[in-house]
């Protein structure tokens, strides 16, 4: 069992952390503020290759695997850019590049592919609706075959990017819920070019993440082509798990480096200030204390993630990926909100002032509790899956 990077693992690193070097706290300060997409390092990300890394050679990518995207991610976040190092990739590269590597058709690959490894070809997926929420099997977003073509008609909501995107994946019923015999049945992925009339995207105001929009969308008679479904008709559950699963893996990396950031902040400042008796108030054990027990975390969820990120590459049953995701997503929101609660205790008064950046990573950390599922989500799919425990809520 080796824990050591490749040498191309450790090229990537430190490839993320020269870019996050370029594209600082400063600079997503001022993004978030004024709610702009951050362009400049979109393009810098993209010249690099990380839109890329987990597609192959000959569609333009590296030709890498997740486990080296979750690194980037991580040492982006970490090393200045927060949730953002993360957030734009997962949106093109995961929701995108992935599901259409990895479920797509030829066709779709090579439609697709060479304009997400570019970056010239952002994505989204619209999946989570109004009266669903996380029982993803009841949407209601349907599609009807219509000879050569689909219909699409639904509501989606939280649906990140959606503003820019050249591409979106929609998760919608082929077979009405009331008509299937298990409740995961006759559910498919379709691919989708926009603009498109049909498609009205109307964006969220909300708490933080504002250098990224995330809307609200309506889908009134969407005609795709036959060629737009992601195979197999009405049995993309499994296909949809296997986009989930690095979902949740790169929200466990953001986290990571989101609290590998304010640490770094906090210790920073807990050496150099001093109050009362003259020492560093880094010497107080009340502050070691909380944020080497959070570092000791995150160093635990890092070895669950890349395990994750490991056996999701070697193309281990998503049941398998999911319980090792999940237990490492589920230590992360514990002990980075803890990371970044105890910053912004370091920082006193000034961790709350928007100079300090402090006050941002705690927004943005706080979506990792709730997104893509809440943490009592996590702990329910643990205790079920993992321990053989009763299924603690209703399927419905």
């Amino acid at each position: 069992m080796n824990f050591e990077l490749s040498e191309g693992q450790k090229m990537i690193v430190n490839t993320a952390r020269s870019l996050a070097g370029e594209f600082g706290p400063e600079y997503w300060r001022g993004k978030d503020e004024a709610g702009e997409f951050g362009g400049e390092f979109w393009l810098a990300v993209s010249e690099a290759g990380f839109t890329g890394l987990v597609i192959p050679e000959e569609y333009g990518g590296a030709g890498s695997g997740t486990t080296e995207l979750m690194i980037a991610m991580e040492e982006l976040a970490a090393g200045g850019c927060g949730m953002a190092g993360a957030w734009y990739l997962i949106l093109s590269e995961v929701f995108g590049g992935l599901t259409v590597l990895r479920h797509g058709t030829l066709d779709q690959r090579r439609k697709y592919l060479p304009g997400i490894a570019s970056g010239k070809l952002e994505f989204c997926m619209a999946l989570t609706e109004p009266d669903a929420g996380s029982n993803t099997p009841n949407i209601r977003t349907s599609a009807k075959r219509k000879g050569d073509y689909w219909i699409i008609d639904g509501d989606k909501t939280f649906i990140s990017g959606a503003d820019r995107a050249g591409g979106m994946l929609i998760i919608a019923r082929t077979v009405p819920r009331e008509r299937v015999s298990h409740r995961t049945d006759g559910i498919s992925l379709f691919l989708a070019d926009l603009p498109d009339s049909a498609v009205q995207v109307t964006p969220i105001s909300k708490h933080g993440i504002n250098y990224s929009h995330t809307c609200s969308v309506n889908i009134v008679n969407l005609i795709l082509p036959a060629g737009a479904l992601v195979p197999p008709e009405g049995g993309g559950w499994n296909d949809l798990l296997d986009t989930l699963n690095p979902e949740r893996m790169s929200f466990t990396a953001a986290g990571i480096g989101i609290a590998r950031l304010a640490i770094h902040k906090a210790v920073q400042y807990a050496r150099e200030r001093k109050v009362f008796g003259g020492n560093p108030i880094g010497s107080y054990q009340a502050l070691q204390f909380p944020l080497a027990e959070a570092y000791a975390g995150l160093e635990a969820a890092r070895l669950l993630n890349l395990k994750a990120a490991d056996l999701f590459d070697r193309g281990q049953d998503p049941a398998e990926v999911g319980a090792v995701g999940n237990m490492a997503k589920a230590i992360v929101v514990e002990y980075a909100t803890k990371a970044v609660y105890w910053a912004m205790q370091i920082f006193g008064g000034y961790g709350y002032a928007r100079e300090y950046d402090v006050e941002r990573w705690w927004r943005e950390v706080n979506l990792i509790r709730l997104a893509p599922v809440t943490q009592q989500m996590t702990l329910g799919f643990i205790g079920e899956k993992v321990l053989g425990l009763p299924k603690s809520y209703a399927a419905v």
